[in-house]
């Protein structure tokens, strides 16, 4: 029978194994207009920690009890829709399951761009497609531009690093450890910080950027936000996409430099991936090109089995991904 993870009850800081269950299913048939797809590759992303609490944001909450949802990869394995067939591999939002049963327009073929399937859950999916868009269209970043970028080990953050430096930039990443930050300095930044060095944060972005910085891609949030506020240029852009720092914790977040918004004139927009969605032509063109020319490398981190799902997505908020977090199934 199908299996689906569930949420078993709201996590109150950060999860626990408790919170989920593994739970069989039914499987579905297929009314007109739908297909069955084998689920082959998961994708666990920070921001279904939001998803997790009864609270208003811009997506549902997940109901408890409920299969929860999640990038996925998959094989049409049974259809009832024109122009999906048994044998296309295909995109949708159902994971955190091994089989979904869904509309065929809530599918989308994948284009063929001669890369990995997974890619399409990373560089070549939704976070390649927050990095791309956040950095050059919300902070306008443009070459010559000293761009600041935290989590720069994780699948936005090191897309973000290798975008930047295809298109001119010069780029400062902050990363946790010395191996991750080997592996963004092997990315091409200029610059890296180890956010868990004895140097305080805000003093090693100042030795990195003497001369301040013009764009900052936001991941964490906290003490990285106050570090950019504390050394950006005038009119500086910063985009923020996530603030995983704070995706576990009650407590109110202290911006000490919060004030140099005014004196700077600092244009701080925070974004969704889900408006760029319509220009994802746009996007495969340049980031293929980017791929297949050997501007742009990936890593995943992948955990194997559904059985291991929350395991993988627990591992985003203790620094057990380099690259994308992935599950293969």
């Amino acid at each position: 029978m199908p299996r689906s993870w569930t949420l078993k009850s709201r996590p109150n800081g950060m999860p626990q194994a408790d919170n989920f269950a593994l739970v069989e299913t039914a499987s579905a048939a297929l009314n007109d207009g739908e297909v069955r797809v084998a689920n082959r590759w998961l994708s666990v992303d920070p921001y279904m920690r939001g998803r997790m609490n009864d609270t208003k944001s811009y997506v549902a909450p997940f109901a408890l009890g409920e299969p929860m949802q999640g990038g996925a990869l998959g094989e049409v394995v049974e259809s009832r829709a024109d122009g999906i067939k048994v044998g296309d591999i295909v995109q949708h939002m159902l994971g955190w399951r091994d089989e979904a049963v869904l509309p065929a327009a809530q599918v989308q073929k994948l284009p063929d761009l001669g890369v990995p399937v997974e890619q399409f859950l990373g560089m070549l999916g939704m976070p390649g497609m927050t990095a791309y868009w956040g950095l050059l269209d919300v902070a306008s970043a443009k070459a010559g531009d000293t761009v600041f970028v935290s989590a720069a080990a994780g699948a936005v953050g090191s897309t973000v690093v290798q975008v930047a430096k295809a298109k001119g930039m010069t780029v400062i990443g902050s990363a946790g450890g010395a191996d991750k930050c080997a592996w963004v300095t092997s990315l091409g930044a200029d610059h890296v910080i180890d956010y868990k060095g004895d140097v305080p944060l805000v003093k090693a972005l100042g030795a990195a950027a003497p001369n301040g910085i013009d764009v900052y891609f936001d991941n964490v949030g906290g003490s990285h936000l106050d570090a950019a506020l504390a050394h950006a240029n005038d009119q500086a852009r910063f985009a923020v996409c996530g603030m995983i720092e704070g995706y576990n914790s009650s407590k109110p977040t202290e911006l000490k430099y919060l004030m140099r918004v005014i004196a700077a004139r600092i244009r701080i927009q925070g974004f969704l991936v889900t408006p760029y969605f319509a220009r994802a032509q746009e996007f495969y063109q340049d980031m293929a090109a980017m791929v297949k020319s050997g501007a742009l490398t990936s890593q995943d981190t992948v955990h194997d089995g559904l059985d291991a799902t929350p395991d993988a997505f627990l591992g985003l908020f203790s620094g057990g991904n380099t690259g994308k977090m992935l599950v293969r199934l």
